[in-house]
């Protein structure tokens, strides 16, 4: 049983939308029997499928009392049964975060998941919780006293940002159901309850969305390094994978010029002639895109002085597109940008699902000078449709992109998050980009690079399996 605040493509803002979408999905393929649970946010989903419902119950975040229910997507559309939890005015919510009651928001619904499991007649094998939304039912099962019962439940705790880690003042302890008093410890980290560091310390296994986050993590965790070096012998990291029948170049619904290895360039280039159609671009430069959330630990706020300087000391040689949203000042910055543009940068500022596919389709080039990268999806979706990825060396991407300019290597790799590193690491796109014959070498190479998630759920299995 996963238990997750997102899920793709009922609701995402992020990797872990995409992950907990896919993963399941694959785990069944493979034999198993994998389930999902999450908040009912009120989605285009949720109104376009039919549901059952499969519970009622009743119980409490601290002194106030709720009912709840659990509905079943019917259909099984996603490969895997659904379950949504339906706490009325609390999740029924058009957006998934943001609310100044997030807290006591995701403590309902970790306990509304753990009361209804508590009664089922049969018990999951396993209980997979993501992120710090459901980092708190390792606790309860093992320390709230009526889910005592659950506590031979083995629990794994995957995470995908450790950035984010939901705080709580002990104030709101008496949200939590009533647990063993003597067992404070487990809930606490510096003074305050954090539902991550609790996962941490009382789920069964760790993991992490690759393997060179979890070494990051012990010297930058946000405040955890000294929790992840101590429960280090409980942890490992599992690279995520992608869903290769939603991100297919050869049947993808949201591009209209499919292709594959064998007519890659003639495929690519009639989508970036659609790009540069779209964003008044020219489809003769390389084009270098930017797709995800506007915000610091993506090293966006870089963005602007990178590609005004890339234009001063490299002249106006390649173009620049860019979809997302985030802080008000990048998204400023960025539409100001427009303003100096010569047929050579846009920005759609929003979110856009279609437009990223083909962005991934049309472009040379995806930049990624994250600051923080527990996995990074955006890489292997542009190496998938032929796009040369150029990124910063850290967490995932370290672990799937290697620089072209070792043997065998097909990606761009820079070291800092600085605009001196991002404008060199342009430089290097623009001068790949002239070789075509290098250029066509690399483009076949990534597209030959396997990204699925069959690895990965071996690994999950096995994980599992040594909790026996």
């Amino acid at each position: 049983m996963h238990v997750s605040a997102e899920c793709y493509p009922v609701a995402k803002a992020g990797g872990l939308g995409d992950v907990v979408g896919a993963l399941p999905k694959y785990q069944n393929n493979a034999g198993h029997i994998a389930k999902v649970v999450m908040p009912m946010y009120r989605t285009k989903f949720l109104l376009s499928h039919q549901w059952e419902v499969v519970h009622k119950g009743y119980t409490n975040l601290g002194s106030w009392w709720f009912t709840y229910t659990i509905i079943k997507e019917s259909a099984n559309t996603l490969g895997f049964d659904l379950y949504l939890v339906d706490i009325n005015g609390l999740l029924d919510r058009e957006k998934i975060y943001g609310y100044d009651d997030d807290p006591e928001r995701f403590t309902a619904f970790q306990i509304s998941v753990v009361d209804w499991i508590s009664a089922w007649e049969h018990r999951p094998d396993v209980i997979h919780v993501h992120d710090y939304h459901a980092g708190l039912i390792p606790f309860m099962l093992k320390h709230c006293f009526r889910y005592q019962h659950l506590q031979l439940i083995p629990t794994v705790l995957t995470i995908h940002n450790a950035q984010y880690q939901g705080w709580m003042g002990w104030d709101k302890s008496n949200f939590i159901p009533s647990w063993d008093p003597w067992k404070w410890g487990m809930l606490d980290w510096k003074n305050t309850i954090n539902p991550l560091a609790s996962g941490i310390k009382c789920a069964w296994k760790v993991t992490t969305v690759s393997w060179s986050y979890l070494e990051e993590l012990r010297v930058s965790a946000n405040g955890l390094e000294a929790l992840f070096e101590y429960e280090r012998g409980k942890c490992s990291g599992i690279l995520n994978g992608i869903d290769n029948l939603v991100w297919d170049p050869a049947t993808d619904t949201y591009i209209q010029h499919h292709y594959s290895i064998e007519d890659a360039k003639e495929g690519k280039a009639k989508s970036k002639q659609n790009l540069c159609d779209t964003f008044d671009l020219d489809p003769a430069k390389p084009l270098i895109v930017f797709i995800g959330r506007l915000v610091g630990e993506k090293g966006a706020d870089l963005l602007p002085q990178a590609f005004g300087d890339s234009f001063y000391h490299i002249g106006r040689e390649m173009n620049f597109l860019v979809l997302g949203s985030g802080f008000p000042e990048v998204e400023r910055a960025l539409e100001d940008l427009k303003i100096y543009a010569q047929g050579d940068y846009n920005a759609y500022i929003g979110y856009n699902e279609s437009l990223s596919h083909l962005m991934y389709a049309g472009a040379d080039f995806i930049l990624m000078p994250s600051r923080v990268e527990p996995c990074g999806l955006n890489q292997m979706y542009a190496m998938r449709y032929g796009t040369v990825p150029i990124v910063r060396d850290t967490g995932g991407l370290r672990d799937t992109v290697v620089d072209f300019g070792v043997p065998g290597g097909y990606g761009i790799r820079f070291s800092q998050v600085s605009v001196g590193d991002i404008t060199q690491a342009i430089w290097r796109a623009a001068e790949l980009y002239n070789d075509k014959e290098k250029m066509e070498e690399i483009r076949e190479r990534m597209m030959n690079l396997d990204f699925s998630w069959e690895t990965s759920v071996g690994h999950y299995i096995d994980l599992y399996r040594s909790l026996k």
